[in-house]
């Protein structure tokens, strides 16, 4: 630890032989490690319930800080106690915020559904450094005491769920957008430069008329922006807190005004147009802001899984696959193979797409548990899609800076494509009818031929007519316009 007053320095009065402090809570005493800051309810949750190795996502946890810091400010205003117990609290959730507290959260995400855990959690931490800020003993809950102190005028009910918003906002806009952005953007600058390549497009994996490479490409950047204008829709919900509520909505325990000056306290310190629900027994009884950020999410996962299929499938080959893109070679593809290389960026972003999606399924399945004045699944919610946005966040990441920057065309594969198409014969129909073209088609297929040499010996069209109505580039539209 620094020296900056987290440093513990001698053994506090109450370490035993072992290096464990006592700590307490309305259940008896608890040994807890001298070297951590939580306490009785921590140390029990740690016992009974030792399930896998979930933790609770840290962004949750650094996020109580703002819940936390911005009630210590209000409940001083009310007088409900003093300066210098505020300015420790004030100084310790800083800390939590920066990340400094981070190896005193070690509470697992299968815990009780409310978050109840987790919140004593993060009050205990707050207020034994808060007591060692002060000069006290760890663990005498004096000056500064987890319950009476750092909860005071709120409940879990209200402030855990209020944590969960701000944790997914910093998340969503610190990482998830911005790389969404930066995916799109550099696809779309792409399309721009292969806007007049002119390839052959696909129908149910079969050939059709042609449009451009950059036409193609164009599909995914948009497809992008709206899954992002979704998300930041979805955001806008997550805007409205649940803290003021206290128990069931009613605000029992807290000041009046708590909830208004709360959410102020906590806009002016993230900067976001944080406010109050204006019903607190919604917000506490349902997730539902939450489920649609989930959703959003999912409607990502969805067009990424698009993205990644379309550039594994024009990758596939090299020799006897589409073969039209060229993707990064960044490592060795098979253990038995040699010189195999395979679309491994897509897949990645594939696993993680699915992975969203199933975190989207038990999100709705928890959602619907939000029984009378309380959601009791909130825990495996908050982990899910703060995991999604991380996830996402890094695929899209991945995805662009190790397959979409280097991947380059294949225009010679392109062009052979395109040549052989049968489906150009598309272009002769306004001159002789759907029917005859069929013919022409399905004579250059059943006898290997060209579309040009079936077409003249038909007798439809003569040569000249064949060359000037035939050109792959005249059929792509213009740009954007003809896509």
């Amino acid at each position: 630890m620094s020296e900056n007053g987290r440093r513990q320095g001698e053994i506090p009065v109450g370490i035993d032989s072992e290096g464990d402090r006592i700590e307490f809570d309305s259940m008896g005493e608890v040994r807890v490690p001298a070297d951590r800051y939580w306490g009785a309810q921590t140390a029990r949750s740690l016992e009974h319930f030792d399930i896998g190795e979930d933790r609770m996502p840290i962004e949750l946890c650094r996020a109580y800080g703002y819940v936390k810091q911005a009630s210590a400010n209000v409940n001083a205003r009310e007088g409900l106690f003093c300066d210098d117990k505020r300015d420790a609290i004030v100084q310790a959730c800083e800390e939590l915020i920066a990340g400094e507290l981070d190896d005193h959260f070690p509470l697992r995400v299968w815990q009780t559904g409310s978050g109840t855990q987790t919140n004593m959690n993060v009050n205990e931490v707050i207020a034994n450094r808060a007591i060692q800020l002060l000069g006290g003993e760890l663990g005498s809950q004096k000056p500064v005491a987890p319950n009476d102190d750092v909860n005071k005028s709120q409940s879990s009910n209200d402030s855990f769920v209020a944590a969960m918003h701000l944790a997914a906002l910093g998340s969503v806009d610190s990482r998830l957008i911005p790389e969404i952005a930066s995916l799109a953007d550099l696809i779309e600058k792409k399309a721009e430069s292969w806007m007049d390549v002119a390839k052959i497009g696909r129908t149910h994996l079969q050939d059709a008329v042609p449009l451009s490479v950059g036409q193609e490409w164009s599909a995914w950047a948009e497809a992008l922006r709206h899954t992002c204008f979704d998300i930041e829709k979805a955001r806008e919900g997550l805007m409205e807190i649940a803290l003021g509520g206290t128990a069931v909505g009613t605000g029992l325990n807290a000041p009046d005004g708590f909830a208004e000056e709360v959410a102020s306290e906590i806009a002016r310190m993230t900067r976001l147009p944080i406010r109050t629900a204006p019903n607190k027994f919604y917000a506490q009884a349902t997730l539902d802001p939450f489920l649609r950020l989930s959703a959003a999410l999912r409607g990502l996962s969805v067009a990424l899984i698009k993205i990644a299929n379309d550039v594994r499938w024009l990758a596939s080959g090299p020799r006897c696959g589409i073969g039209e893109l060229k993707l990064p070679q960044n490592e060795p593809g098979s253990s038995i193979m040699p010189g195999k290389v395979n679309p491994t960026q897509s897949e990645a972003l594939l696993m993680v797409a699915m992975q969203v999606i199933g975190h989207d399924t038990a999100n709705a399945m928890a959602g619907s548990w939000g029984n009378l004045q309380l959601n009791a699944m909130r825990p495996v919610i908050a982990a899910n899609v703060l995991h999604s946005i991380r996830i996402l966040a890094d695929g899209c990441a991945s995805f662009r800076t190790n397959a979409i920057e280097g991947t380059e065309l294949d225009r010679e594969r392109i062009g052979e494509h395109l040549d052989r198409s049968l489906m150009l014969v598309t272009a002769l129909v306004p001159e002789i009818g759907y029917m005859d073209a069929a013919h022409i088609a399905e004579a250059a297929a059943k006898n290997g031929s060209t579309l040009r040499e079936e077409a003249i010996a038909s007798g439809k069209v003569s040569e000249e007519e064949y060359d000037r109505i035939v050109q792959p580039h005249t059929m792509i539209g213009d740009g954007l316009a003809g896509a």
